[in-house]
């Protein structure tokens, strides 16, 4: 059952009002009614006022499934790459998509300084703490603009965990896969000045580490103190122990040898599988 849903105009913050609310109206309709979406703890999304919310990323379709499950209309921060994409350089921006420049720096500010300015239209906003998508499954080490975006405007922290997305959508993949499970989990809110001074530099990483410890609970991924990085490749899986034979005594000698059988046929029959339907859609970073 799709959750209640509440536009909010916002003619003088980034996005086009008639294009967000058709595009969110439709992303909603279509998600729930082509995946097996399951939504918990959505009464900790304030039905007024701003908050920021802080999802794990793996899948482009994060940037779907997360919205979908709100009950608001929301903002968020996006790649700079994507003005640079015929395809998504006015739809996205449309939505209400913020670019960054992920260089870092004074280019970053530009963003947050956006942010800060939906947050304090009292808004929702959406950024991933990790910066980019996971390559290795892991959850990665947060960076800090969450939290300092919630101290300079008292906003909660939303922690959101989601499952399911990754087989849905897999990297550099340009379709969906339909009738698929997805489950996305929001954690109670956190509160900066719960965690020290909202102006002491400190207390952003203490409020980051903090966040990401309740967005791996949600999500149920391992942790790995490293920053998200294009290199990452997923987690090998782990080599099984190698058992010792102890040394047996010498035969008396070589047996004689025995006629191979031929082996039957093979017969794949995986191709006789149904295939699933797809949405084709563009994949991020």
């Amino acid at each position: 059952m799709t959750p209640p849903f509440r536009f909010e105009d916002a003619p003088d913050l980034p996005g086009a009002d008639r294009v967000a609310k058709y595009g969110f109206g439709g992303i909603r309709r279509l998600v729930h009614r082509l995946w097996d979406m399951d939504i918990e703890g959505v009464e900790n999304i304030p039905l007024t006022g701003p908050a920021i919310i802080a999802p794990n990323h793996l899948s482009f379709c994060d940037s779907v499934f997360v919205p979908a499950a709100m009950p608001r209309r929301v903002w968020a921060i996006g790649k700079g790459e994507y003005m640079d994409d015929w395809k998504t350089k006015h739809l996205f921006p449309a939505m209400g998509m913020i670019p960054v420049d992920r260089s870092g720096g004074d280019a970053a500010q530009v963003a947050l300084d956006t942010a800060a300015k939906v947050l304090d239209g009292g808004h929702l906003f959406m950024i991933y703490p990790e910066g980019t998508r996971s390559r290795s499954t892991n959850l990665h080490k947060g960076r800090t603009g969450a939290a300092r975006l919630a101290a300079r405007t008292g906003a909660p922290i939303i922690p959101v965990g989601h499952i399911g997305t990754l087989a849905i959508q897999p990297p550099d993949q340009f379709t969906m896969k339909t009738r698929l499970p997805c489950t996305v989990r929001f954690g109670e809110p956190i509160h900066v000045s719960d965690h020290g001074d909202p102006d002491d530099p400190r207390t952003a990483r203490t409020v980051t580490d903090k966040l990401m410890f309740r967005i791996g609970e949600l999500s149920g991924q391992d942790y790995v103190d490293t920053y998200a990085g294009k290199s990452d490749s997923p987690t090998a899986a782990p080599e099984r122990p190698k058992i010792s034979v102890p040394n047996r005594a010498p035969s008396p000698g070589p047996r004689p040898s025995t006629p191979k059988r031929a082996s039957a046929p093979s017969i794949d029959l995986r191709g006789a599988a149904t295939a699933r339907p797809s949405i084709t859609i563009d994949p991020a970073s």
